[in-house]
């Protein structure tokens, strides 16, 4: 297990170190802002949207290692995706992070499995989602941690 606690470390170090898709996005249809005042991460999303399908999508912000790599890991695993299956990966990654729980298939999204022992970074893990959530919806209002249930 210990090598796997290491792997998943390195998982989160690397996305935080050389993050994907990082940057604002020109061909945006779509943007949304994050805000966690608590820490004060900060993150915007930039989706392009094919009919229901996110063609393309990338993040641009700054906060701790966790909402940077969490970030950089989210817009790997929506691109893609349509707005059903993203939120039903938001809803995996929410209780992976809210539980600690994992799937038994090793999946870079299990690697942020130990942030449940940290019920603070649980706020920070999930803001980049928020805000790619609250794009896809076409939300003007900025998502805040201080309106979500994590």
């Amino acid at each position: 297990m210990s090598d796997l606690s290491d792997l998943y470390q390195q998982v989160i170090l690397d996305h935080n170190r050389r993050p994907r898709n990082r940057g604002k996005l020109p061909t945006a249809t779509r943007v949304a802002h994050g805000d966690n005042p608590t820490c004060g991460d900060q993150c915007s999303v930039y989706l392009v949207l094919d009919g229901d399908r996110i063609k393309d999508l990338s993040f641009d912000g700054s906060g701790c290692a966790i909402s940077q790599a969490s970030a950089s890991l989210m817009t790997t695993q929506l691109k893609g995706k349509t707005a059903a299956e993203a939120q039903k990966l938001y809803d995996e990654f929410h209780h992976i992070v809210t539980t600690g729980e994992a799937p038994e298939e090793i999946s870079d999204i299990a690697a942020f499995a130990g942030v449940h022992a940290f019920p603070a970074r649980i706020k920070c893990a999930t803001l980049g989602w928020h805000a790619a959530l609250n794009a896809l919806k076409g939300e003007d209002a900025a998502a805040t941690t201080e309106t979500h249930k994590d």
